[in-house]
Parts: structure tokens; C-alpha cells; sequence
């Protein structure tokens, strides 16, 4: 009889430490979030083409993100964007692209497994990231829908802010470095727990 192989996320084995955090310092995976790199070129019928086969319009402009319950687009460059989605598979979530794309010159590629999803949340979050983020976090500046390409520790991340004061942020990071940020968030949100 054969094995069946179940599929794991990066961080499964931390379901219990994160479960451990401070509600101050929430944090969460997001396991098996599709993500797809897509390019087209701006502008023109392949970017409402986009809009319209998943319902998100793609950001413009550098360093924003537009985030629905369905899916987030992320701009990553002039022509690149990386579209996420909770509701679909990342083979599903390339089709559609890819057939949106594809008649514009555009291209969709899979990269769900290249990458992983953690939630960070709480009255503290924001001062968490600022321990070993360069960007200014301050909600005057990094508003809702704000996303840029950063370094968090050592690791490269994508930091999205999902709310207007500080307190939710969606993480996204390179699978290799997974459990290193998870241990680098679990440690600089020790401080922030209440001694016994």
C-alpha cells in the first residue's frame, strides 16, 4: 500500500507557539495561500482584462497592494505584480491570469510553494516590526494597502499593513526563511508578554 503524502506548511510545527503569543503580539499562518507572479504591461486591455476575471483591480503605483476578501494584488514593478488569493488554488488562480493575460502578451506563473502567509496583530505589532525593519511603519505614512519588499531580521519579506493604526499586517516570506522569522517574531514579542 502506498503512502499518501499530506501536504505541510512551512510552519505547522509553530501552530502551538504562535498560539502561545501575547494578544498584544498576535500571530497566525496563513498556510497555503495561493500566490501568482503575473506581468502585463500597464495600462492597457490586459490590466482590466485582470480586474475583471478576479474582481482586484492592480495597483499602480509603487509600494501599494489592493486587498479584497477574494484576493491581493501587490505591485513588484513597472510590469510585475504578485496576485494572492485564499479562495482559490494556485493552478486555479494561474489559469484565470493566464487566460486573462495571455492574448495581451502577459504571462502567469505559480509560485505558491515559493512563499508562505503570516498574520501578525495587536496593539503591539507594529512595534515588533520596527525591531528589525528599516521602513517607517507609522500609520500617518505606511497606510492600509501599503506593501513594500523589505528586510524584517535577515529575512526578505513582503510587509502588507491592513489597517489604518498599526495593529494587523500580513507578512509574506520566503519559505526557506520561514521558521527563522517565526522564531526572530516570537522573540522580539517576548518583551511584550506579562510576567507571571
Amino acid at each position: 500500500m502506498a503512502d499518501t503524502l499530506v501536504p505541510m506548511s512551512p510552519l505547522h510545527s509553530f501552530a502551538e507557539r504562535f498560539a502561545e503569543q501575547p494578544p498584544s503580539v498576535s500571530l497566525t499562518e496563513e498556510p497555503f495561500t495561493a500566490m501568482v507572479d503575473l506581468w502585463v504591461q500597464p495600462g492597457g486591455d490586459g490590466v482590466v482584462a485582470v480586474a475583471e476575471s478576479i474582481g482586484v483591480a492592480l495597483p499602480t503605483t509603487p509600494g501599494r497592494a489592493v486587498v479584497t476578501d477574494g484576493a491581493t494584488a501587490i505591485w513588484f514593478g513597472p510590469e510585475e505584480w504578485l496576485v494572492t488569493s485564499r479562495a482559490q488554488t494556485g493552478v486555479a488562480l494561474e489559469s484565470t491570469l493566464q487566460a486573462a493575460v495571455r492574448r495581451y502578451g502577459g504571462a502567469a506563473t505559480d509560485v505558491s510553494a515559493q512563499r508562505t502567509s503570516i498574520r501578525l496583530s495587536g496593539d503591539e505589532a507594529r512595534f515588533v516590526l520596527s525591531m528589525g525593519c528599516s521602513l517607517d511603519l507609522h500609520p500617518s505614512v505606511y497606510s492600509p494597502g501599503s506593501a513594500h519588499q523589505t528586510m524584517l531580521g535577515l529575512a526578505a519579506v513582503v510587509i502588507i499593513a491592513l489597517d489604518d493604526n498599526g495593529r494587523d499586517y500580513r507578512l509574506l516570506v520566503r519559505t526557506s526563511f520561514a521558521r527563522y522569522l517565526a522564531e526572530w517574531l516570537i522573540d522580539a514579542s517576548s518583551e511584550f508578554r506579562s510576567t507571571p
